[in-house]
């Protein structure tokens, strides 16, 4: 009897976890996703590797990284207002294709062995570009294919955990194929695993969504999103923290080809564990999160993590034990996946439908725009002081960030609790007025 208690209360919570898979739309997104990502992990560890075997420069590791996002910086917010204008399905269904196909001529050219580094950036600027339009249209997509808005959170916590579950496999493929038969093998099965999403995409049965009415100029809804987005500190904050985080902590991956050989004297197979280990910490982080029943609480989430990721990064600049390093990069995996995936549940609850295509966009700016900028500024700074050096100061300057964001957050708890009010995830306080002391004073911060 006790037993059986114990696995009814297992199947339940997991059918809690599970909760957004409900919805048929969501779940032919989350199968494509998971098969495309684990190849879209095994190129980004082949192109780091491919890249140092052919240089052996961090500077040009820190070049890669950065024309491969900074497109992000300038073309999201373009992109959030196509996703706020037009059909989210075949926007993404373009940017899928034309992602498969960079893929495609990668693999070609390395496979055949005629791969000059100008190619190797070319096409990584071109990936950028796509991305650029696909992230932030992918991330305002989710909100229609999930019949139930109250598990719009658990929808994205499972995305985070699809990410870190292919984060945590494609690496590990990777380091064996490379060490094996090559890079060029790689992005071979990454082009492949494109057609998993873009058949799944294909498939959905969407309703049909209006039409915004009264189009104005796009440097006119530019502008519009900048101001509702940056007028309102809470997402303000959440953002500013974002890319702070992304600029001086995510560079890590970049030098992680440096790391492997040079700290821990290994090769593609240390590279691949240690970005497997990265994984295992981001898929446990969106374990946790999944678990929640409320985004109540995640303003907590945010600060917490972000000094958890910087606490590991710093620990992880400081070892040079094969035992060592992989916990502290483990443990940088949850704290940013954590904070990533808290602030956009809390960026995706707290705003207007008609602008979250534009809001989704900042947050790609921030989490994606500023990290190419800051995988150059690591490139340049290691070439100088050491990739040690330069890990430990991005590291101390995320536990700031993370620690001055925990302290306005009791400034920060009576904007959002009304939203959270009107939307029913908060009662209302006596017959829906709220008192000075009620919001700033809530049992939780948002």
């Amino acid at each position: 009897m006790e037993s059986g208690g114990r696995l009814e209360k297992a199947g339940t919570r997991l059918r809690l976890m599970l909760r957004a898979l409900s919805s048929r739309n969501y779940r032919l997104f989350f199968a494509g996703q998971s098969v495309s990502l684990v190849g879209t992990w095994m190129q980004q560890v082949a192109m780091s590797w491919l890249v140092y075997r052919l240089t052996g420069s961090a500077l040009l590791l820190g070049v890669v990284g950065f024309v491969s996002q900074i497109p992000t910086f300038f073309l999201a917010p373009v992109a959030g207002v196509l996703a706020d204008r037009w059909r989210r399905r075949p926007l993404l269904l373009a940017t899928q294709t034309l992602a498969m196909a960079q893929a495609a001529v990668l693999a070609v050219f390395v496979l055949t062995g005629t791969t000059p580094v100008w190619l190797i950036v070319a096409l990584s600027a071109l990936l950028g570009v796509v991305n650029a339009f696909d992230i932030p249209i992918r991330q305002s997509f989710v909100v229609e294919l999930v019949e139930k808005k109250e598990d719009l959170g658990n929808a994205i916590a499972l995305n985070s955990s699809m990410v870190n579950g292919a984060r945590l496999i494609g690496p590990s493929i990777a380091g064996v194929l490379v060490a094996t038969l090559g890079e060029g093998i790689c992005f071979l099965i990454n082009a492949t695993s494109y057609l998993a999403v873009i058949i799944a995409i294909a498939a959905m049965r969407l309703k049909p969504v209006p039409r915004r009415p009264g189009r104005k100029h796009i440097l006119h809804e530019l502008r519009e999103g900048f101001g509702y987005a940056f007028d309102f500190k809470p997402i303000r904050y959440i953002l500013m923290l974002l890319g702070l985080v992304s600029l001086m902590g995510m560079p890590y991956v970049v030098l992680m080809p440096i790391f492997a050989r040079e700290v821990l004297h290994g090769g593609a197979h240390t590279f691949g564990f240690l970005m497997a280990s990265v994984g295992i910490g981001a898929f446990c982080s969106t374990l946790y999160l999944a678990s929640r029943t409320s985004v109540i609480g995640l303003g907590r989430v945010i600060a917490v993590a972000a000094c958890v990721f910087g606490f590991g990064i710093a620990g992880f600049a400081l070892s040079s034990s094969l035992v060592l390093s992989p916990l502290f990069l483990a443990l940088a995996g949850f704290g940013a996946m954590a904070q990533i995936a808290s602030s956009n549940t809390i960026l995706q609850t707290i705003v207007d439908d008609d602008k979250r295509g534009r809001v989704m966009s900042f947050f790609t700016m921030s989490f994606m725009g500023a990290t190419p900028i800051g995988s150059l500024m690591a490139g340049v700074v290691a070439n100088r002081i050491g990739a040690q050096n330069t890990l430990l100061i991005g590291g101390v300057a995320c536990l700031l960030g993370g620690a001055l964001f925990g302290r306005e957050l009791r400034n920060l708890r009576p904007l959002i609790r009304p939203i959270y009010a009107r939307l029913g995830i908060i009662p209302e306080v006596a017959a829906g007025m709220q008192t000075a002391t009620d919001l700033t004073s809530p049992p939780e911060d948002p």
